[in-house]
């Protein structure tokens, strides 16, 4: 029944690291997609850098998302003016 103190080399052991490898390179490429959320990298819903919208449009959302600071925005503000 034991075989080398053991249960010996049986499929499992052979098929399981195969398994959690094909796991784990898909739970990347999931995460790298952006998960459920849909993420910047599969096209989610952000918006691209060049989308039509003015550099002042594109200022006024940085500022509102928070991105940057107040200082920064008037200064930046300006020197668009």
């Amino acid at each position: 029944m034991w075989i080398n103190g053991g249960w010996g080399w049986t499929p499992w052991m052979m098929i399981f690291p195969l398994f959690f490898l094909v796991l784990m390179v898909v739970f990347m490429v999931f995460m790298m997609r952006g998960g459920m959320g849909g993420g910047p990298m599969c096209g989610g819903s952000h918006k691209t850098p060049n989308s039509g919208e003015t550099p002042r449009e594109a200022l006024d959302r940085r500022y509102a998302r928070g991105e940057i600071t107040r200082e920064e925005y008037q200064q930046m503000r300006k020197d668009l003016e």
